[in-house]
Protein backbone atom coordinates (compact mmCIF):
# COMPACT_ATOMS: atom_id res chain seq x y z
CA UNK A 1 0.00 0.00 0.00
CA UNK A 2 0.87 3.33 -0.50
CA UNK A 3 3.13 4.95 2.39
CA UNK A 4 0.99 5.89 5.71
CA UNK A 5 3.74 7.03 7.88
CA UNK A 6 2.78 9.88 10.21
CA UNK A 7 -0.70 10.01 8.17
CA UNK A 8 -3.57 11.98 9.79
CA UNK A 9 -6.81 13.48 9.01
CA UNK A 10 -4.96 16.74 7.89
CA UNK A 11 -3.51 14.43 5.10
CA UNK A 12 -7.57 13.92 3.79
CA UNK A 13 -7.85 15.28 0.46
CA UNK A 14 -10.28 17.84 -0.61
CA UNK A 15 -13.55 16.29 -0.63
CA UNK A 16 -15.91 19.05 -2.28
CA UNK A 17 -18.12 17.93 -4.44
CA UNK A 18 -18.46 14.05 -3.30
CA UNK A 19 -21.14 12.58 -1.87
CA UNK A 20 -20.84 9.81 1.26
CA UNK A 21 -23.17 7.84 3.43
CA UNK A 22 -21.51 6.17 6.84
CA UNK A 23 -23.57 3.85 8.49
CA UNK A 24 -23.76 3.94 12.37
CA UNK A 25 -22.60 7.95 12.15
CA UNK A 26 -24.01 8.53 14.90
CA UNK A 27 -21.19 7.71 17.37
CA UNK A 28 -17.34 6.79 17.82
CA UNK A 29 -15.83 5.40 14.83
CA UNK A 30 -18.94 6.00 12.36
CA UNK A 31 -19.39 9.95 13.98
CA UNK A 32 -15.91 10.50 13.55
CA UNK A 33 -15.16 9.73 10.16
CA UNK A 34 -18.28 11.68 9.10
CA UNK A 35 -17.12 14.82 11.08
CA UNK A 36 -13.91 14.66 8.98
CA UNK A 37 -15.11 14.01 6.02
CA UNK A 38 -17.83 16.78 5.89
CA UNK A 39 -14.82 19.18 7.21
CA UNK A 40 -13.21 18.75 4.09
CA UNK A 41 -16.33 19.07 2.29
CA UNK A 42 -17.90 16.21 2.14
CA UNK A 43 -21.79 15.94 1.63
CA UNK A 44 -22.55 13.43 4.58
CA UNK A 45 -25.55 10.96 4.87
CA UNK A 46 -25.39 10.11 8.55
CA UNK A 47 -27.18 6.28 8.14
CA UNK A 48 -28.33 6.15 11.84
CA UNK A 49 -30.91 3.33 13.42
CA UNK A 50 -32.44 5.93 16.19
CA UNK A 51 -33.81 8.94 14.52
CA UNK A 52 -32.96 10.42 18.03
CA UNK A 53 -29.42 9.85 17.84
CA UNK A 54 -28.72 10.61 14.65
CA UNK A 55 -30.42 13.75 15.04
CA UNK A 56 -28.10 14.79 17.56
CA UNK A 57 -24.71 13.62 15.43
CA UNK A 58 -26.43 16.01 12.84
CA UNK A 59 -26.41 18.65 15.28
CA UNK A 60 -23.01 17.64 16.35
CA UNK A 61 -20.92 17.54 13.54
CA UNK A 62 -22.53 21.47 12.81
CA UNK A 63 -21.39 22.95 16.16
CA UNK A 64 -18.56 21.37 15.18
CA UNK A 65 -17.55 22.27 11.82
CA UNK A 66 -19.64 25.25 10.73
CA UNK A 67 -21.19 24.94 7.45
CA UNK A 68 -20.73 21.34 7.31
CA UNK A 69 -23.20 19.37 4.49
CA UNK A 70 -24.37 16.42 6.53
CA UNK A 71 -28.00 14.90 6.48
CA UNK A 72 -29.30 12.18 9.11
CA UNK A 73 -30.70 9.21 7.27
CA UNK A 74 -32.78 6.22 9.29
CA UNK A 75 -31.15 2.94 8.32
CA UNK A 76 -32.10 0.30 10.54
CA UNK A 77 -29.82 -3.31 9.41
CA UNK A 78 -31.28 -5.18 11.25
CA UNK A 79 -34.45 -4.61 9.35
CA UNK A 80 -34.26 -5.52 5.34
CA UNK A 81 -36.92 -3.29 5.24
CA UNK A 82 -35.78 -0.44 6.05
CA UNK A 83 -32.56 -0.94 4.44
CA UNK A 84 -34.53 -1.18 1.13
CA UNK A 85 -36.27 2.34 2.03
CA UNK A 86 -33.12 3.44 2.68
CA UNK A 87 -31.91 2.89 -0.34
CA UNK A 88 -35.07 3.84 -2.23
CA UNK A 89 -34.87 6.88 -1.07
CA UNK A 90 -31.20 7.81 -1.98
CA UNK A 91 -32.35 9.30 -5.37
CA UNK A 92 -29.19 10.85 -7.17
CA UNK A 93 -27.44 8.63 -9.43
CA UNK A 94 -24.27 9.06 -8.11
CA UNK A 95 -22.65 8.26 -4.95
CA UNK A 96 -18.98 8.43 -4.01
CA UNK A 97 -17.91 6.69 -0.82
CA UNK A 98 -20.32 3.92 0.95
CA UNK A 99 -18.51 3.44 4.82
CA UNK A 100 -19.95 0.19 6.00
CA UNK A 101 -19.00 1.08 9.56
CA UNK A 102 -22.17 0.25 12.01
CA UNK A 103 -21.76 -2.87 13.69
CA UNK A 104 -22.82 -4.73 17.23
CA UNK A 105 -20.18 -6.95 18.99
CA UNK A 106 -20.76 -10.11 21.70
CA UNK A 107 -24.24 -9.57 22.07
CA UNK A 108 -26.70 -12.05 23.55
CA UNK A 109 -28.32 -14.48 21.25
CA UNK A 110 -30.64 -12.66 19.01
CA UNK A 111 -32.13 -12.46 15.93
CA UNK A 112 -32.73 -9.58 13.84
CA UNK A 113 -36.56 -8.44 12.23
CA UNK A 114 -35.57 -11.02 9.33
CA UNK A 115 -34.93 -13.94 11.56
CA UNK A 116 -31.04 -13.65 11.33
CA UNK A 117 -28.49 -14.39 14.31
CA UNK A 118 -28.39 -10.18 15.35
CA UNK A 119 -24.61 -9.76 14.51
CA UNK A 120 -24.60 -12.04 11.32
CA UNK A 121 -27.49 -10.46 10.06
CA UNK A 122 -26.52 -6.30 10.69
CA UNK A 123 -22.66 -6.55 10.55
CA UNK A 124 -22.54 -8.45 7.21
CA UNK A 125 -25.94 -9.25 5.52
CA UNK A 126 -27.53 -5.99 6.36
CA UNK A 127 -24.51 -4.09 4.73
CA UNK A 128 -24.04 -6.65 1.97
CA UNK A 129 -27.59 -5.66 1.31
CA UNK A 130 -27.00 -2.03 1.81
CA UNK A 131 -24.19 -2.20 -1.10
CA UNK A 132 -26.07 -4.07 -3.34
CA UNK A 133 -28.88 -1.49 -3.81
CA UNK A 134 -26.95 0.91 -4.13
CA UNK A 135 -24.34 -0.69 -6.19
CA UNK A 136 -25.39 1.27 -9.60
CA UNK A 137 -24.88 4.41 -8.04
CA UNK A 138 -21.12 3.26 -7.06
CA UNK A 139 -20.70 2.13 -10.98
CA UNK A 140 -22.06 5.21 -12.24
CA UNK A 141 -19.38 7.48 -9.74
CA UNK A 142 -15.88 7.38 -10.82
CA UNK A 143 -13.60 6.51 -8.57
CA UNK A 144 -16.18 5.58 -6.01
CA UNK A 145 -15.20 3.43 -2.95
CA UNK A 146 -16.81 1.31 -0.29
CA UNK A 147 -15.20 0.65 2.70
CA UNK A 148 -16.09 -1.73 5.32
CA UNK A 149 -14.65 -1.77 8.73
CA UNK A 150 -13.86 -5.00 9.81
CA UNK A 151 -11.84 -5.95 12.81
CA UNK A 152 -9.03 -8.27 13.97
CA UNK A 153 -10.69 -10.39 15.79
CA UNK A 154 -12.09 -11.74 12.38
CA UNK A 155 -8.90 -14.21 13.35
CA UNK A 156 -11.27 -15.81 15.96
CA UNK A 157 -13.07 -17.52 13.23
CA UNK A 158 -13.62 -18.36 9.81
CA UNK A 159 -17.24 -18.90 8.47
CA UNK A 160 -18.88 -21.73 9.22
CA UNK A 161 -21.36 -22.36 6.05
CA UNK A 162 -23.36 -25.00 7.44
CA UNK A 163 -24.17 -22.45 10.39
CA UNK A 164 -24.37 -19.19 9.23
CA UNK A 165 -27.16 -18.33 11.80
CA UNK A 166 -25.08 -20.07 14.63
CA UNK A 167 -28.04 -22.13 15.31
CA UNK A 168 -26.18 -24.89 16.60
CA UNK A 169 -24.35 -23.25 19.29
CA UNK A 170 -24.45 -20.01 20.26
CA UNK A 171 -20.53 -18.69 21.20
CA UNK A 172 -20.81 -14.57 21.03
CA UNK A 173 -17.34 -13.88 20.20
CA UNK A 174 -16.90 -16.43 18.17
CA UNK A 175 -20.10 -15.52 16.33
CA UNK A 176 -18.96 -11.77 16.72
CA UNK A 177 -15.64 -13.12 14.79
CA UNK A 178 -17.47 -14.67 12.21
CA UNK A 179 -18.94 -11.49 11.32
CA UNK A 180 -16.12 -9.58 11.15
CA UNK A 181 -14.71 -12.96 8.72
CA UNK A 182 -17.62 -12.31 6.57
CA UNK A 183 -17.09 -8.41 6.02
CA UNK A 184 -13.61 -9.57 4.78
CA UNK A 185 -14.73 -12.36 2.38
CA UNK A 186 -17.51 -9.68 1.13
CA UNK A 187 -14.73 -7.16 0.67
CA UNK A 188 -12.71 -10.10 -1.27
CA UNK A 189 -15.44 -11.26 -3.50
CA UNK A 190 -16.86 -7.75 -4.11
CA UNK A 191 -13.46 -6.41 -5.29
CA UNK A 192 -13.19 -9.94 -7.72
CA UNK A 193 -16.40 -9.20 -9.35
CA UNK A 194 -15.61 -5.71 -9.83
CA UNK A 195 -12.04 -5.79 -11.27
CA UNK A 196 -14.16 -8.90 -13.53
CA UNK A 197 -16.51 -6.17 -14.52
CA UNK A 198 -13.82 -3.57 -15.99
CA UNK A 199 -14.77 -0.99 -12.93
CA UNK A 200 -12.79 1.19 -11.07
CA UNK A 201 -14.49 1.28 -7.92
CA UNK A 202 -12.24 0.41 -4.69
CA UNK A 203 -14.01 -2.04 -2.27
CA UNK A 204 -11.27 -1.70 0.95
CA UNK A 205 -11.62 -3.18 4.17
CA UNK A 206 -10.08 -2.00 7.29
CA UNK A 207 -10.14 -2.58 11.07
CA UNK A 208 -9.47 0.67 14.17
CA UNK A 209 -7.39 -1.64 16.62
CA UNK A 210 -9.11 -1.34 20.23
CA UNK A 211 -10.92 2.25 20.11
CA UNK A 212 -13.11 3.49 22.52
CA UNK A 213 -16.85 3.25 21.72
CA UNK A 214 -19.64 2.19 22.97
CA UNK A 215 -19.27 -1.47 21.32
CA UNK A 216 -17.40 -2.69 24.35
CA UNK A 217 -19.97 -1.84 26.63
CA UNK A 218 -23.26 -2.93 24.68
CA UNK A 219 -23.57 -6.35 25.42
CA UNK A 220 -22.73 -5.93 29.30
CA UNK A 221 -25.39 -3.25 29.41
CA UNK A 222 -28.34 -4.97 27.07
CA UNK A 223 -28.13 -8.19 29.50
CA UNK A 224 -27.56 -5.82 32.99
CA UNK A 225 -24.34 -6.90 33.87
CA UNK A 226 -22.88 -3.78 35.58
CA UNK A 227 -19.57 -5.49 36.77
CA UNK A 228 -18.97 -5.97 33.73
CA UNK A 229 -19.75 -2.99 31.91
CA UNK A 230 -17.71 -1.03 34.50
CA UNK A 231 -14.63 -3.10 33.45
CA UNK A 232 -15.29 -2.09 29.99
CA UNK A 233 -15.47 1.46 30.57
CA UNK A 234 -12.51 0.93 32.40
CA UNK A 235 -10.44 -0.87 29.56
CA UNK A 236 -11.72 1.92 27.32
CA UNK A 237 -10.00 4.74 29.21
CA UNK A 238 -6.78 2.92 30.11
CA UNK A 239 -6.09 0.92 27.16
CA UNK A 240 -8.05 1.94 23.90
CA UNK A 241 -7.36 4.44 21.48
CA UNK A 242 -9.95 7.28 21.19
CA UNK A 243 -12.30 7.07 18.20
CA UNK A 244 -10.41 9.58 16.98
CA UNK A 245 -7.40 7.54 15.80
CA UNK A 246 -10.00 4.40 15.46
CA UNK A 247 -11.18 5.95 12.11
CA UNK A 248 -7.86 6.95 11.14
CA UNK A 249 -7.59 3.25 9.17
CA UNK A 250 -11.31 4.04 7.49
CA UNK A 251 -10.63 7.72 6.82
CA UNK A 252 -7.28 6.79 4.99
CA UNK A 253 -8.98 4.09 3.11
CA UNK A 254 -12.06 6.10 1.68
CA UNK A 255 -9.48 9.03 0.75
CA UNK A 256 -5.88 8.57 0.18
CA UNK A 257 -4.64 8.11 -3.05
CA UNK A 258 -4.02 4.50 -4.38
CA UNK A 259 -5.71 2.37 -2.32
CA UNK A 260 -5.56 -1.17 -3.47
CA UNK A 261 -8.90 -2.82 -3.93
CA UNK A 262 -8.91 -5.87 -1.43
CA UNK A 263 -6.27 -4.19 0.87
CA UNK A 264 -6.92 -4.23 4.73
CA UNK A 265 -6.18 -1.38 6.35
CA UNK A 266 -5.72 -1.13 10.90
CA UNK A 267 -3.61 1.29 12.94
CA UNK A 268 0.30 0.63 12.84
CA UNK A 269 0.37 0.63 16.46
CA UNK A 270 -1.79 -1.34 18.58
CA UNK A 271 -1.93 1.79 21.29
CA UNK A 272 -3.60 5.38 21.38
CA UNK A 273 -1.89 6.29 18.29
CA UNK A 274 0.00 5.15 15.27
CA UNK A 275 -0.60 5.80 11.46
CA UNK A 276 -2.53 3.67 9.51
CA UNK A 277 -0.83 0.57 8.01
CA UNK A 278 -1.60 -2.57 6.28
CA UNK A 279 -2.88 -5.10 8.51
CA UNK A 280 -2.88 -8.88 8.58
CA UNK A 281 -5.47 -11.01 8.11
CA UNK A 282 -6.03 -14.54 8.38
CA UNK A 283 -6.01 -16.89 5.38
CA UNK A 284 -9.43 -17.64 4.75
CA UNK A 285 -10.15 -14.18 4.09
CA UNK A 286 -8.83 -14.78 0.95
CA UNK A 287 -10.33 -17.71 -0.06
CA UNK A 288 -12.15 -17.35 -3.27
CA UNK A 289 -14.37 -20.22 -3.18
CA UNK A 290 -15.31 -19.27 0.23
CA UNK A 291 -16.38 -15.62 -0.64
CA UNK A 292 -18.21 -16.84 -3.60
CA UNK A 293 -20.07 -19.02 -1.53
CA UNK A 294 -20.51 -16.89 1.29
CA UNK A 295 -21.52 -14.40 -1.42
CA UNK A 296 -24.38 -16.36 -3.42
CA UNK A 297 -25.83 -17.76 0.15
CA UNK A 298 -26.01 -14.09 1.15
CA UNK A 299 -28.04 -13.00 -2.09
CA UNK A 300 -30.39 -15.90 -0.97
CA UNK A 301 -30.83 -14.73 2.21
CA UNK A 302 -31.24 -10.96 1.56
CA UNK A 303 -33.33 -11.55 -1.89
CA UNK A 304 -30.30 -8.94 -3.09
CA UNK A 305 -28.73 -8.83 -6.24
CA UNK A 306 -25.94 -7.14 -7.56
CA UNK A 307 -26.96 -7.23 -11.50
CA UNK A 308 -23.99 -6.71 -13.77
CA UNK A 309 -21.55 -8.09 -10.99
CA UNK A 310 -22.32 -11.47 -11.01
CA UNK A 311 -19.72 -14.12 -10.81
Amino acid sequence: MPSTTGWTTHDIPDQNGRTAVVTGANSGIGLVTARELARRGARVLLACRSEERGRHAEELVRRQVPGADVEFRRLDLADLASVRAFAESYTPGTLDLLVNNAGVMALPYGRTADGFETQFGINHLGHFALTGLLVRKLLNTPGARVVTVSSAMHAVAGIDMGDLNSERRYRRWIAYGRSKTANLLFTHELARRLRAAGSDVVAAATHPGYAATNLQTAGARLEGRRTAERLAELGNRVFARSAEAGALPTLYAATAPGVRPDSFTGPRQTGRRGAPAGARRAGWTLNDAAGERLWVASEQLTGVTYGDLQG
